[in-house]
């Protein structure tokens, strides 16, 4: 099965209810610590409470009603044009089958269309994340920064740019 199979759709807005659809799905990859996924649920509630201003932006994927994957996105501060994708999350059930591809395509064009000229994206060096740099580069981005044992010893962080105007 693949995204053409699955009749999605896509929304901007927030609901309460995202605090806990968010935590569910960054717990149900297995990547991301108790932490992480807190921070996760806190861009949630930080993009609640003050809209706009609070400089994220969200993409959920859903299908038959149900939210089947999401990301964040926003300016980097101080800059013109740079955008920072924060968060790219889709269910395990339905990891390979083009949805990250897609939320990623349709941020792309979203980040554009506010005047944004290349995204950033950190990922961890660990084997697990393997996948996730191959999405990156097959959608055009290119490693621009690789810190070794950034956040653990032996896991490092990649940054890959991709600019898009």
């Amino acid at each position: 099965m693949n995204i053409m199979d699955l009749n999605v759709t896509f929304r901007k807005d927030v609901r309460p209810s995202d605090r806990t659809t968010v935590r569910k799905i960054v717990e149900a990859t297995g990547y991301f610590s108790g932490a992480e996924t807190d921070m996760a649920v806190e861009l949630v509630e930080e993009c609640l409470s003050r809209g706009e201003a609070s400089g994220y932006h969200f993409l959920f994927v859903e299908s038959q009603g149900e939210v089947i994957g999401y990301a964040v996105y926003g300016p980097c501060p101080a800059t013109l044009h740079s955008y920072d994708i924060y968060w790219m999350a889709v269910y395990p059930d339905f990891q390979g089958q083009g949805i990250g591809r897609k939320l990623l395509a349709m941020c792309e064009s979203l980040i554009q269309e506010k005047g944004g000229r290349q995204i950033y994206m950190d990922t961890a060096g660990r084997a697990q994340y393997e996948p996730t740099r191959q999405l990156y580069v097959a959608r055009g981005y290119l490693q621009a920064a690789y810190l070794p044992d950034y956040y653990a010893p032996g896991d490092a962080k990649i940054t890959y740019v991709k600019v898009i105007a």
